[in-house]
């Protein structure tokens, strides 16, 4: 823990503040315009893929790209003129737009309540797959003397993670009690009314949750691993507010402190990132909170409506 907290102070000694400051402002100000306007609940409305995609393309691209301007303004960097870095810089937004927008509508069952089911078992898994195809292309062809980025636990040590997740544990159960955060959690009232006639519904409760925390490894091994790993050979460190802004994007749909929060744990993960170059910390803090969430949220539930 204590090589942890020091990465973390030397990541502040020594980041630019101005730029620290301006990206702390962009996420600010991109928060509010979205809980003030809906803007995540209005693009998911949106019928045609093109238009998810479109809507969120533009919305990560301003959140990732914006930052690396701001250090481009703010020193002699000349990021934007590698044809390498400006491809990835517009395809990282592309490839994640397109996971949030992924149609995942499939005929998987004549029962209309196990057709939902197994669709939200597929949900995640399915995307992880997509992800990981897409990034394995890119490895392949620029990253391949390297570990696939971060999946590696050659400098892995889990005590410290052990130590977050127990930091964590006051702060998911105060949250547990908030009406906006039983609104979200747990993602297991999903398909309660799904299994709620099944006989070991313990088993589909459990698959949903594996089924769930896939979707954590698309999320380190994307925010972690590429948006950090690829990009450190030009930005060093400074890769590490860009994904964190980009990171706070993703979240717009969640709780508002939650959201908040989420900047603030991205740039937290991407020192540590930046100095394992393993994304298993992250994904173990991750996950682990994910399915503490989970947790508090059902009890949660339980204790306000009496669920079973």
């Amino acid at each position: 823990m204590k090589k942890i907290t020091g990465f973390i102070r030397l990541y502040f000694n020594e980041v630019d503040k101005r730029v620290l400051l301006l990206t702390s402002l962009l996420a600010a100000t991109m928060i509010f315009c979205n809980y003030y306007y809906g803007i995540d609940q209005w693009i998911n409305h949106q019928d045609r893929f093109i238009l998810r995609f479109g809507y969120r393309y533009i919305i990560s691209t301003i959140s990732f790209v914006l930052p690396y301007f701001f250090y481009q303004i703010n020193k002699t960097a000349d990021y934007f003129s590698k044809r390498l870095f400006l491809l990835l810089l517009l395809t990282a937004p592309a490839i994640f737009s397109l996971k949030m927008s992924m149609p995942s509508g499939f005929t998987l069952s004549t029962d209309s309540h196990w057709n939902h089911y197994w669709n939200r078992i597929i949900y995640w898994p399915w995307r992880l797959l997509t992800t990981i195809v897409i990034l394995w292309v890119i490895w392949r062809k620029y990253y391949r003397h390297q570990s696939f980025f971060g999946m590696t636990v050659r400098k892995f040590d889990w005590k410290p993670y052990a130590w977050m997740l127990v930091i964590m544990l006051p702060l998911i159960a105060a949250a547990s009690t908030q009406p906006d955060f039983l609104q979200v959690y747990p993602k297991l009232k999903m398909i309660e009314g799904d299994i709620i006639h099944s006989s070991n519904a313990w088993f589909y409760k459990l698959l949903f949750e594996l089924s769930y925390g896939s979707d954590f490894i698309s999320i380190e091994l994307f925010f972690r691993g590429f948006l950090i790993l690829a990009f450190v050979k030009w930005a060093g460190k400074e890769a590490i507010l860009p994904m964190a802004c980009f990171y706070c994007s993703i979240h717009f749909g969640k709780p508002l402190g939650e959201c908040i929060s989420s900047y603030f744990g991205g740039i937290l993960l991407g020192i540590i990132i930046y100095h394992t170059r393993s994304i298993f910390g992250g994904l173990m803090v991750h996950l682990g909170i994910a399915w503490l969430m989970e947790t508090g949220g059902y009890i949660g539930l339980t204790l306000m409506q009496g669920i079973p």
